[in-house]
């Protein structure tokens, strides 16, 4: 292994390492804002509905947050393709809190509001690991699709005329 491939391995690692930091940041804000606005909405809503709610609220935010702070990208550059990681991302959270719900009542009808929250911070949790994958993969899909891939030892045949778009 070269110096240059080691170096370029620890910096891969490095910002790998920043970016689980300041996802696991702006997941601790979000959970917060969700846990409030959650117990705020249960008030007068039903659980479901505060749930539903609390989530796409905190999801539009997270995912311009974790966008622009944990990968760095700035401007309109794959914002669609991005938002529907998001999207997909809240679906997922949105599928795991209910079913966390949903158990909580079958389990334990009588529960409280505090176990209600305590099996959502949960669910949310589980469902910030899927966040990141997703979000993860669609930006750095953004990154990698305009880089070229380099094989050693192969290399692409001329299509000639059929190749041009």
């Amino acid at each position: 292994m070269t110096s240059i491939s080691v170096s370029n391995r620890l910096a891969s690692q490095g910002r790998a390492i920043r970016q689980l930091a300041s996802f696991g940041a702006i997941g601790v804000a979000s959970t917060l804002a969700y846990v409030v606005l959650y117990a705020w909405l249960r008030e007068a809503a039903p659980a479901g509905l505060a749930n539903g709610v609390a989530l796409v609220t905190t999801a539009v935010g997270n995912t311009a947050a974790n966008r622009w702070l944990t990968f760095g990208v700035r401007g309109r550059a794959g914002l669609a393709r991005h938002h529907v990681a998001g999207l997909l991302a809240f679906g997922a959270a949105l599928g795991m809190t209910t079913a966390s719900l949903l158990m909580l009542s079958a389990i334990r009808p009588t529960h409280g509001r505090t176990a209600e929250i305590a099996v959502l911070v949960f669910a949310n949790a589980m469902a910030t690991l899927v966040r990141f994958v997703l979000l993860r993969l669609a930006i750095n899909g953004d990154s990698n699709a305009s880089k070229p891939v380099a094989t050693p030892g192969w290399q692409a045949p001329d299509l000639g005329e059929f190749g041009s778009a």
